[in-house]
């Protein structure tokens, strides 16, 4: 089996396939995988389902054993595709706690950090109709 990351693969069905082109992918297509779904209200407010994880937004945690918490994306791996929330941590035998390592696709981001040009332009606020009528 070729080790070597391919351009021209489209998909699979098979999981193995797929874990070996997110494996051998490019950092720049890691990236890509980085992206996390927008809350209800963001998304009606910004018109978008899903945008990239950036240090400092806050998530809300959607599968595991820290269901339902709360907290802002101290870190995130592009290598290994994790992302680490302040807050989130689990105990280890001798007693201290380690940070817990989460996966992208169970976060959802609650409120963004936009104090970046670029995504503050990419992330246009659509008007609605109640700002149109007090604005």
């Amino acid at each position: 089996m070729k080790t070597a990351f391919s351009k021209t693969w489209k998909s699979s069905t098979q999981p193995r396939k797929q874990r070996k082109y997110a494996y051998n992918a490019p950092m720049h297509t890691k990236s890509k995988f980085l992206n996390a779904n927008l809350s209800k209200t963001l998304r009606e407010r910004h018109g978008k389902r899903s945008v990239r994880l950036r240090t400092g937004d806050k998530v809300r945690i959607l599968r595991g054993n820290n269901k339902g918490k709360e907290g802002r994306v101290e870190t995130i791996k592009v290598k290994d595709t994790k992302v680490y929330v302040t807050g989130i941590e689990k105990p280890k035998k001798d007693g201290s706690k380690i940070k817990v390592a989460l996966k992208p696709s169970n976060l959802q981001i609650v409120e963004l950090k936009l104090d970046d040009k670029k995504r503050k332009q990419k992330l246009q606020v659509k008007e609605t109709k109640e700002d149109k009528k007090n604005g």
